[in-house]
């Protein structure tokens, strides 16, 4: 069973910056696609991007040229980082693995001031 565990969320200006991480527990990490999603008050959970593997990595248009993901295969976590933050923004975050039935981690909570 993977466990997930994510964290780096906080408060943050508009325009900030932050850096979220998720370790993964189980599984074989090196080989999965890693996927954030995140969840804003009222709304439904949204992909933000996901990394495969090979590191290959995709996002949504509404985070396309502001965020990252990456990888450390070694540490068993994939990083969301998140540049010239908006009000939008503001969320729950988790990471999950794309393929397979995980149960979701507690998720970071990112509040992003205007």
């Amino acid at each position: 069973q993977v466990r997930l565990v994510e964290s780096g969320g906080g408060l943050v200006q508009a325009g900030g910056s932050l850096r979220l991480s998720c370790v993964v527990s189980g599984g074989i990490f090196r080989i999965e696609t890693m996927a954030w999603y995140r969840q804003a008050p009222g709304k439904q959970r949204e992909l933000v991007g996901y990394i495969t593997g090979g590191g290959s990595t995709t996002y949504a248009d509404s985070v396309k040229g502001r965020f990252t993901i990456s990888r450390d295969n070694a540490k068993n976590t994939v990083y969301l980082q998140m540049n010239s933050l908006k009000p939008e923004d503001t969320g729950v975050y988790y990471c999950k693995p794309v393929i397979g039935n995980h149960a979701w981690g507690q998720g970071t909570q990112v509040t992003v001031s205007s």
